[in-house]
């Protein structure tokens, strides 16, 4: 069903999106962004690593039987693998998988609860960002780089803007799946070469240099003639690939699944609370516009699928700010995600029967 179709999209659409999204961009103005999102993206993995054992502690008062289990069942295992996820992505995550070795036959509750709680906190993020500037003005932030950012890509629009015809609208397909084809085919070689050297490490993940090159790419394209066909709305039609790719992740959700386990989706709710509280905190310490907040957040908990999603909602030129943090978290992913899983087992219950 819909996992052919989201497959497709993250395979293709995804980074096609990437490239229309960054090719208009000013990359030195990216860099100009300063400390603070960095500062988030790293906030927010430490709120992912603490998040984890704290939720398991709270939990192991209401009913312990939820956040015990022993050996391979044991739950700690099976939240090590949303760990991997949430600061990393799914290569992460199945690295998570197998060095921890979960029981199977629970593994798709674990996922189940990954996907539910992370499109909730997305589809948060998601209303924020069309009320920013309420936020901003709460965490008393300074959001004049980004301003600056967004208009000097709507001033370079504006300057360059014609009416499309039917060769423009070719153009940009043809960059777009230029440099994807490029991506693949470099992302293949590359993580072959860790495959077999590093097989556990998550870059020995086709899909990780596959958004590595993609941004890449579009961001080398930046500095060429190519970027006058933003003007004739390459980033537009990175957009109606990002709406797509949002509808296929839609389709993922396996809501049917959730209710079956209401008490883990809780646990991952009580996780997730405090990985937000923990944003929110140190947003409103270093007065860091909601922007960077929901970006450093998503580029953990989505990853690459994710964050330039939440990053276009506050404008499509940011995009791209997205997919950097992104990359990032993949590389911190299975470190990340061993430490929340040690500081998991060192709380987690011990349950002991009695018969």
């Amino acid at each position: 069903g819909g996992t052919n179709l989201y497959f497709v999209a993250s395979r293709y659409l995804l980074p096609a999106a990437l490239i229309l999204m960054t090719l208009g961009i000013d990359f030195k103005a990216i860099m100009n962004l300063g400390s603070k999102a960095l500062i988030m993206f790293l906030t927010g993995t430490v709120g992912v690593i603490i998040g984890g054992p704290i939720a398991i502690l709270i939990y192991s008062w209401i009913d312990p039987s939820v956040v015990g289990g022993e050996g391979a069942e044991a739950a700690w295992r099976g939240m090590a693998t949303i760990a991997g996820s949430w600061i990393g992505g799914g290569a992460n995550q199945n690295a998570m998988y197998e060095t921890y070795a979960y029981a199977p036959q629970l593994y798709g509750k674990m996922i189940v609860v990954d996907i539910v709680v992370a499109n909730m906190w997305m589809a948060f993020l998601l209303w924020a960002a069309a009320r920013a500037d309420k936020f901003d003005r709460w965490l008393k932030a300074d959001s004049s780089a980004i301003e600056d950012l967004k208009n000097r890509v709507v001033y370079y629009e504006k300057s360059i803007a014609k009416q499309p015809t039917l060769t423009d609208y070719l153009m940009i397909l043809g960059i777009a799946f230029g440099v994807v084809g490029i991506a693949h085919f470099g992302g293949e070689i590359i993580s072959g070469i860790f495959t077999e050297h590093y097989p556990d490490s998550p870059f020995a993940s086709s899909f990780l240099w596959l958004v590595v090159i993609a941004t890449t790419g579009g961001l080398l394209l930046s500095t060429t003639k190519l970027r006058k066909y933003e003007g004739a709305g390459a980033s537009k039609v990175g957009s109606v690939f990002i709406y797509i790719l949002v509808a296929t992740i839609g389709m993922k959700m396996e809501l049917a699944e959730a209710v079956k386990e209401p008490q883990l989706i809780v646990v991952g709710m009580i996780w997730m609370v405090i990985h937000a509280g923990f944003m929110f905190l140190v947003a409103k310490l270093i007065k860091a516009p909601l922007f960077f907040l929901a970006v450093g957040s998503k580029a953990n908990i989505g990853g690459a699928a994710s964050a330039p999603i939440v990053a276009a909602a506050f404008h499509p030129s940011l995009a791209s700010v997205g997919a950097i943090l992104a990359v990032l978290g993949y590389a911190l992913g299975t470190y990340g995600a061993i430490v929340c899983a040690e500081l998991m087992r060192m709380v987690a219950p011990q349950l002991v029967r009695c018969f």
